[in-house]
């Protein structure tokens, strides 16, 4: 038996006041309880002036600010009908987000997710619907009232997608958490009378149609990809693969002549179709010996088969192109592409060359050899120089050129898991040096998280399809903000962090000098922007700018999630404001 006792009077501050807590057993033979069975709540051992002191210990806590910050700044500029909705979002996303966490440490979350600190739910919850309002307002000044009407269909797929796991959360958890349920359902009836009003009911069935999506493809990625996500990473990753499939999908099925822009077709159709390959080679390797030559050459004809035929019919239903001399066309229209296009194979070999040398380390000492944080971040260094030409001289090659090496990483990923030959084997101990504690599940991820961290804002970015003279000159800032936010700023924090780093950041294993010097280079690159991007100009922004940069540095501080993915579209979001 556990029984319940009250406890006496404590000091001056707590008199007159009882507390009940839960004690451990009872020793039987005197009213007082050992002081090593007592588990005090938090209301108990805090006082007042304490409770905030332990809060800034808690990073969950803080990441929840820093997040409720960043949604009350954009607000603070754009305000209309959706404003409330993403508030109503984020407060009911902040209490689920406790319960889901209570779900991953007591293991009832159904499926095996990431372990981590948070589950990361309201930083996922709000950053779709925030970047669907932001990028509305910037269509709406251009005057392109179609991707006005996708947009506002993004932010509130978004918040359907978020609805849901938050109702998967509180569904799961017993008892069914009373206050909390409270609040989710004044936030969804909000939501839902904001939307009433807004969507059309053709636009009403699309964002079902992309929760449909998603939900089937949250049951199949959980089910094959054990603990390779938290509940928000997989809301991140697979809300925006599960809009994508959807306009895959609408398009292809829409009848006439119509011509969609072949950029935004060459990437549904090269995301969609690796997605479905990796689905299709996992069916066949449950019944089908992966390790054998035979299987290895089934996944190569196959490979190819799909990219040649399926993949190119879509295109071609899409563009009325046909998908391989489009692309040679497109790659070798100039001379500044040709130009470009060497120098990123020649970065590419010098890529190789470090992932040879780090597993020639491994293979001549006699204990696992695990790369140092300088070394992992030297890929940030390549990359960075391989946006930012692309980013200056030719931003749809750079499109283009980032969908390609997707698809490449992602096949190469195919080939490691499935173990086909002849690199399969090769490929496991050479990504394996690179391997941080995120990586717990049965993919390797860190290489394509980090170039979908530096796409990301590319791909979303409004000038790819408009002219940039319409949008204003501190907007063209946005699609730096990966290059920015991952490439030199969680660059430069972790290898200034954990070489002289000395004073933590509360609760973390973060240090200040990492984040203070992450903002300071951050700082400087926007200033060598400037000086070389000719499109770019703050027009007195500075503050704003500045004050971007600060609180999604101290996101990365506090955030245990995918910074990656993360950090660059909160950046992209606050620049785009």
């Amino acid at each position: 038996m556990y029984p319940v006792a009250k406890v006496g009077r404590k000091s001056n501050q707590t008199k007159g006041t009882f507390k009940r807590i839960i004690v451990g057993k009872w020793n039987g033979t005197s009213n007082t309880l050992p002081d090593s069975r007592v588990i005090k709540p938090f209301s108990v051992l805090c006082t007042s002036e304490e409770k905030p002191a332990a809060m800034l210990q808690n990073p969950v806590y803080v990441e929840s600010f820093i997040v409720f910050i960043i949604v009350l700044s954009v607000h603070a500029v754009i305000w209309n009908t959706f404003s409330w909705c993403t508030l109503a979002l984020a407060v009911q996303a902040y209490y689920v987000q406790h319960k889901w966490d209570r779900l991953l440490k007591s293991g009832n979350a159904v499926f095996q997710y990431r372990t981590a600190d948070s589950s990361g739910l309201l930083p996922a919850s709000v950053v779709l619907p925030l970047i669907g309002i932001v990028l509305k307002e910037r269509w709406a000044t251009v005057g392109n009232v179609q991707f006005e009407r996708f947009c506002i269909v993004c932010s509130a797929a978004g918040m359907a997608i978020a609805l849901f796991i938050s109702l998967l959360g509180l569904g799961l958890t017993k008892p069914l958490p009373t206050n909390t349920s409270i609040v989710y359902g004044f936030a969804t009836c909000a939501i839902m009378y904001a939307l009433k009003h807004t969507l059309s009911v053709s636009e009403v069935i699309e964002i079902l149609e992309v929760l449909l999506i998603f939900v089937y493809l949250s049951l199949i990625i959980l089910y094959i990809m054990p603990r390779s996500f938290t509940p928000g990473e997989v809301m991140l990753f697979l809300s925006g693969l599960s809009i994508v499939t959807n306009q895959l999908i609408k398009r292809c099925l829409t009848f006439g002549d119509s011509r969609y822009d072949p950029l935004a077709s060459f990437l549904l159709v090269i995301v969609v179709g690796t997605a479905l390959l990796g689905l299709v080679f996992t069916i066949l390797y449950c019944f089908v010996d992966s390790n054998t030559w035979v299987s290895s050459l089934i996944f190569h004809v196959t490979t190819v088969i799909f990219g040649s035929g399926t993949m190119a019919l879509w295109f071609y239903r899409l563009t009325r192109n046909h998908l391989f001399a489009w692309l040679l066309n497109f790659l070798t229209s100039t001379r500044t592409r040709m130009y470009l296009l060497s120098y990123w194979v020649t970065l590419a070999f010098l890529a190789a060359l470090i992932v040879f040398h780090q597993n020639c380390k491994q293979s001549s000492g006699s204990k696992e050899y695990k790369a140092s944080t300088a070394m992992r971040k030297s890929f940030h260094i390549v990359i960075v120089a391989t946006y930012i030409p692309g980013l200056i001289y030719d931003r749809p090659l750079l499109y283009v050129a980032a969908v390609v090496c997707f698809a490449a990483f992602v096949v190469l990923e195919y080939i490691r898991h499935f173990r086909i030959k002849p690199l399969g084997m090769m490929l496991s101990p050479m990504l394996a040096t690179f391997l941080d504690e995120r990586d717990s599940g049965p993919l390797i991820l860190t290489h394509i998280y980090l170039l979908l961290g530096l796409t990301l804002p590319v791909w979303l970015f409004p000038g790819v399809f408009a002219p940039l003279s319409v949008f204003p000159g501190e907007v063209a800032l946005a699609p730096y903000a990966g290059v920015l936010a991952v490439g030199i700023g969680d660059a430069m924090a972790s290898v200034i962090g954990s070489t002289v780093g000395e004073v933590r950041w509360p609760g973390t294993k973060k240090t200040f000098e990492g984040t203070a010097t992450s903002i300071f280079a951050q700082i400087i690159a926007v200033a060598l922007i400037l000086i070389f991007d000719k499109t770019v100009s703050l027009n007195g922004s500075y503050t704003w700018i500045v004050g971007s940069i600060v609180i999604v540095s101290l996101l990365e501080t506090y955030t245990n999630q995918i910074d990656n993915l993360l950090l660059p579209l909160y950046l992209f979001l606050m620049l785009m404001v």
